[in-house]
């Protein structure tokens, strides 16, 4: 059985904490800590874990209750709970490329990655702009989507991490074309939804009020929207984002398209923040990711949540069985 590789992120937040609580699962394939394995025993014993770690060397088979295994990535400098040290952000960044390497090498399923801090790696004189473009980059992908999720809600996002002056800019047919695309693909393949029910967020305020409050909808948005359902795909057309998210609306969606970050993010967040999942489609591998950030004041103290990441390692192993 193909291992699960998870990535223990920035050292000094809570990313060793939570993939220490992977001890207590015992999963259908092996699930494979990227971490130096002295800080994960001293994080161990700081939060008082009795954890077995095993160092993996190909095993096939599950790790055992209160085991876990641990590919070694040496530190390159001692860590101090909740303080950032660039000097280890070529370590955060091994992580990744070990983690993207093997994934599309075929020699594991994919990754479910804990969270990093973008601001230390870049303080290192390293370009870094998040997860999902170090993954697009190294797979040599042209467009991935983000695409965030709770058990009942999913949300795909048109733009990502854009200045808002900028989003209406960005919203070509061009990309419209390429981003559902890739989430009517992925919608089939790895979440097996034949038929998918799309429902699309207008870029403005009440979809643009049939131009009175912009043309986007009119002049972009919806001729894309209308060339899918010419040909079957049962996706809406531009709906104001207000009373999208209502239960009516969403109870036979498969997922949402929003157009930017912030108007699809905050409601699915606002229902299932620390159990929600980021999953990046349009990768040749499986890549979930945990919802929350380092959270650099709670590293070592036992009151980091470990749900997000439990959820993230369920949906890479359900998308692997797929």
């Amino acid at each position: 059985m193909l291992p699960l590789y998870i990535t223990s992120g920035e050292p000094a937040g809570i990313g060793p904490d939570i993939c220490l609580s992977l001890s207590d699962r015992v999963d259908e394939r092996p699930l494979v800590v990227l971490a130096d394995i002295h800080m994960l025993h001293d994080r161990a014993r700081v939060l008082k874990m009795d954890v077995q770690l095993v160092e993996y060397q190909g095993q096939s088979e599950s790790s055992a209750t209160g085991q876990l295994y641990v590919e070694h990535v040496p530190l390159n400098h001692d860590v101090v709970l909740g303080q950032l040290n660039p000097e280890n952000s070529s370590y955060v960044l091994e992580q990744l490329r070990r983690s993207a390497y093997y994934a599309m090498q075929g020699q594991s399923v994919g990754v479910a990655t804990a969270p990093v801090q973008k601001s230390v790696i870049n303080d290192a004189g390293i370009h870094f702009s998040g997860h999902t473009e170090y993954y697009q980059e190294f797979a040599g992908i042209e467009r991935v989507v983000m695409m965030l999720a709770t058990r009942t809600l999913r949300v795909a996002l048109t733009t990502t991490h854009l200045p808002l002056r900028e989003v209406a800019d960005a919203i070509t047919k061009e990309r419209l074309h390429q981003v559902i695309d890739i989430l009517l693909h992925d919608l089939k393949s790895k979440f097996k939804k034949e038929h998918p029910h799309i429902l699309v967020c207008g870029l403005n305020p009440h979809a643009g009020e049939g131009g009175y409050l912009g043309h986007e909808e009119i002049d972009t948005i919806n001729p894309v929207l209308e060339s899918y359902r010419s040909q079957g795909v049962d996706m809406s057309l531009s709906l104001p984002a207000d009373t999208l998210f209502t239960p009516e609306h969403l109870k036979d969606a498969d997922a949402v398209l929003a157009m930017y970050h912030d108007q699809g993010l905050p409601v699915l967040k606002s229902q299932g923040f620390g159990e929600a999942i980021n999953i990046t489609l349009g990768l040749p591998f499986i890549r979930t990711s945990v919802d929350h950030g380092t959270a650099l004041s709670l590293a070592g103290t036992g009151l980091a949540k470990s749900s997000s990441l439990h959820v993230a390692v369920d949906l890479a192993l359900e998308l692997a069985r797929n």
